[in-house]
């Protein structure tokens, strides 16, 4: 697949198969968002690999689903829950923490994951005091954002915006429709 098509097709999954992704994935994950680009080289990112069933299960009800979709169509049931979790944290210990240089390790994680067929959706609405508590974070690193994992079941796929609207949506087959601005809107000019 070129790299186009694999852009496209790397999009956000929320059901997932009941199929535990391997240890080596989740860490190689984890080495491509090490490796990416951050800011005078600070590398202030922190992660932390949850993939035991029992913890994968306690960190579920600390996450929350698809704020576009009603949630009975955009959570997960219980047999489409992520078998694993990245806490990706920031530790505000060291000089220069960057929000971009998170941004940039997720994309290099998510892609990593997806290069094995292993969907993930990237989550900010989560109840962070609880999962502090849980992870047992140290003084001063920060829980930024935690990414669910795993063998997506459904496809997930670009759309032509329709009436100015960002919001995604379902299709009769429950796949994820992701509206995106055409680059005739996003690309202001060429010098």
């Amino acid at each position: 697949m070129d790299m186009m098509e694999f852009l496209r097709s790397r999009r956000t999954y929320r059901r997932f198969a009941q199929r535990a992704v391997p240890h080596e994935i989740l860490t190689e994950a984890v080495d491509a968002a090490r490796m990416a680009s951050c800011g005078a080289n600070r590398q202030t990112v922190r992660y932390i690999v949850v993939e035991s069933a029992d913890a994968v299960a306690t960190v579920q009800p600390l996450v929350h689903w698809a704020a576009y979709l009603p949630p009975e169509q955009g959570t997960p049931k219980a047999d489409e829950l992520p078998t694993a979790f990245i806490a990706v944290l920031q530790d505000d210990n060291l000089p220069g923490a960057s929000d971009v240089d998170v941004g940039l390790a997720l994309g290099s994680l998510t892609a990593a994951a997806w290069a094995h067929g292993v969907g993930s959706c990237i989550m900010g609405a989560i109840d962070r005091p609880a999962l502090k508590e849980l992870l047992a974070l140290p003084e001063g690193v920060r829980l930024c954002y935690m990414v669910a994992l795993g063998y997506p079941t459904h496809e997930s796929h670009l759309v032509e915006m329709q009436d100015g609207s960002v919001k995604y949506y379902l299709d009769a087959d429950r796949n994820y429709c992701v509206p995106k601005r055409g680059m005739d809107e996003v690309l202001l000019k060429t010098l």
